[in-house]
């Protein structure tokens, strides 16, 4: 008979359609515990349990969770916020000693998808095709005089996430005055070329990837796409392959590319459900379902690259969720 799967979701936030999906895939063989540092999460509704945690830096954050994990026998474990993947990558072996799987990258690996010019840097030296990328005015403006790159260019946060902060800049008057006030924004070349992103899922036993899920960007909005259409490519299932295979992925990731002059770019990679993998699940990709074969079947999971209809449209919209504060108050436990 088949066993229920424990699985917690760490900073679970507004993440509503996602539990949904969990609880329409797996039904009683599911128990959806989450977390969040706000009592008022949206998601924390779709819940079997919910707890109230303190920050994710504060000391007591990791000992809190793995009480959690011992309270209610977690399976696995996850996050749904950038800043806590290395959290959890770094407290692996505590989560292990417990029989967790968890759904993170090795530490190696969550360091390099945090540090945007980092990432630039090791995907040039393993050869894998991405944007030109600067970590100062001063090797950019070196850059530019050997013509290398030219404007117009686009800055970022080396460590943001959620496009926060991300936007064009045409002139080298503006670009100095960007970097001088945050030397912290690192300078990328303006990629005129098709936006797209695919979402994936790399087996926790075989550590290969066993879905790739391509979408074309049609809008965004900070946060990411809110409109995607999808499609297969061959060659760009191909690509993504080749670039896994130097890195250390464990379970869902999210990876940003672009296409442009016959040849794809990897731009950035979060290692976690990207927030427009509904898309994928809405047509079939169902990551809920791999989670479950691996974690609770102990058994790796059948190659589903490319296994889904192309041109369907998915369309973001926003929702309410409207709890008494006595319901609030019932559903959450305190740690």
């Amino acid at each position: 008979m088949d066993g229920v799967l424990n699985i917690l979701f760490c900073s679970v936030g507004r993440r509503c359609e996602l539990l949904k999906d969990f609880r329409k895939s797996l039904g009683d063989k599911v128990k959806l515990v989450v977390t969040d540092n706000s009592p008022y999460a949206p998601a924390l509704a779709f819940a079997d349990v919910s707890y109230q945690v303190p920050l994710i830096h504060d000391k007591t954050y990791i000992p809190t969770i793995l009480e959690i994990c011992r309270r209610e026998d977690i399976h696995a474990i996850t996050t749904l916020i950038d800043p806590e993947i290395a959290i959890l990558a770094e407290n692996r072996e505590a989560f292990e000693a417990l029989g967790i799987t968890v759904l993170a990258p090795y530490s190696d690996t969550a360091a390099l998808c945090f540090d945007k010019y980092k990432m630039a840097e090791y995907l040039t030296k393993k050869g894998i095709p991405t944007i030109k990328t600067y970590g100062t005015f001063a090797a950019f403006q070196q850059a530019y005089h050997r013509g290398e790159i030219a404007f117009p260019v686009f800055v970022k946060p080396r460590t943001g996430s959620g496009s926060v902060g991300a936007r064009r800049v045409d002139t080298f008057e503006m670009l100095e005055e960007i970097t001088v006030s945050d030397p912290s924004m690192i300078i990328q070349e303006f990629m005129d070329g098709e936006d797209m992103d695919a979402d994936i899922y790399v087996d926790t036993i075989s550590h290969k990837p066993v879905a790739i899920f391509t979408k074309k960007k049609i809008s965004t909005t900070i946060g990411g796409a809110n409109k995607t259409i999808s499609f297969r490519d061959d060659a760009l299932f191909s690509f993504i392959e080749e670039a896994l295979l130097v890195f250390a992925f464990n379970g869902p990731l999210d990876m940003d590319l672009f296409y442009r002059n016959g040849q794809y770019y990897l731009s950035e990679i979060n290692p976690r459900f990207g927030g427009a993998y509904l898309h994928a699940y809405g047509v079939g990709v169902d990551f809920p379902s791999y989670i479950y074969e691996n974690v609770q079947q102990k058994r790796e999971n059948a190659v589903h690259i490319g296994d889904y209809q192309e041109d369907v449209v998915m369309m973001m919209y926003d929702s309410v969720v409207i709890k008494s504060l006595s319901e609030i108050n019932k559903n959450m436990v305190k740690i």
